[in-house]
């Protein structure tokens, strides 16, 4: 759906179905609601919503290349996969500028990628990975076939979560893996700055979830052994977003499409800053163990078997 678009449909949400959501307000000129039952945030859908962010515009030189701290981070998730490997084929579902692909590759795996943007789908084949561009239930894998499956930063993005995840769920083996993330609706950026938050940012992030209604959607889409964390957050943006509003008075949300914060290279700035040494990672270990005690991270961490 186009920014400017008002012909809503009735709002449902997309991880429990249930109808008549709590109006938040309207940002980038879509209207969003936060579910009585789950508390989820999303957006209602209305004509062309599944067209609702251009993707291949979206991939640039820019963002189809990572830090190297990224890479190394990369590597040390993909070397917790070992205990299911199997068949030894990995799926990253959404790879945008391919980082796991490559992790994948580097430690041993037959790597496969789905990605809807075709940038992405020529940057990401000229390195000689097998992918496929468009939608995972049009790229034709068997039942049961991957032992490892990635969503890294994608169900916020698609209309029918659900959906997604019972495909996730049939092309993954019995006793396979799922490792996924997706921002916190319920996180303490949510909860401080509300729809001031960068990352609520309709047409392109089309819910926040609640780790009630993540759980929900997992087990309901045919996973066990569901482990959820909680961790991140960007304290320049949290200070930077405070102090607009404080200096701006009655004015409490930023203005309808106005982003004036990148929340991706602050973030990077940050992690890279953290990473770079010993005191800095033991810093971010501390820190994330609280955000994560009090299930207020900015980033919920997603481990389930199928």
């Amino acid at each position: 759906m186009a920014p400017g678009n008002t012909n809503f449909e009735v709002s449902v949400c997309p991880a429990c179905g249930q109808a008549g959501g709590r109006s938040r307000g309207r940002k980038n000129d879509f209207h969003l609601f936060s579910c009585n039952l789950c508390a989820t945030l999303y957006t209602a859908h209305g004509p062309g919503i599944t067209q609702s962010q251009d993707y291949d515009s979206y991939y640039t030189a820019e963002n189809l290349t990572v830090p190297a701290f990224i890479d190394r981070r990369l590597d040390e998730i993909v070397s917790t996969f070992k205990a299911y490997r199997k068949n030894n084929r990995l799926l990253d579902v959404g790879f945008g500028a391919g980082s796991f692909l490559e992790a994948a590759a580097r430690n041993k795996w037959q790597a496969f990628g789905v990605e809807v943007s075709q940038t992405a789908v020529e940057h990401v084949r000229e390195r000689g990975f097998k992918v496929f561009c468009g939608e995972l239930g049009k790229a034709g894998y068997p039942d049961d076939y991957f032992d490892v499956i990635i969503a890294s930063e994608v169900l916020e993005h698609v209309p029918y979560p659900r959906a997604l995840l019972e495909e996730i769920a049939r092309v993954l083996r019995p006793g396979g893996l799922l490792w996924a993330t997706t921002p916190h609706g319920r996180g303490i950026s949510a909860r401080l700055l509300g729809l001031g938050w960068s990352t609520v940012c309709p047409p392109d992030h089309l819910q926040l979830f609640s780790l009630n209604s993540i759980r929900e959607l997992l087990t309901s889409g045919g996973f066990r052994q569901i482990e959820l964390a909680t961790h991140g957050t960007n304290p320049y943006e949290i200070v930077h977003e405070l102090y607009r509003r404080a200096s701006k008075g009655a004015q409490s949300e930023r203005p309808a499409g106005g982003v004036d914060f990148n929340r991706v290279e602050s973030s990077y700035q940050l992690n890279e800053s953290l990473s770079g040494n010993k005191p800095g990672r033991i810093i971010k270990i501390i820190i994330n163990g609280l955000l994560n005690a009090g299930r207020i991270g900015d980033s919920i961490k997603i481990r389930a078997e199928k």
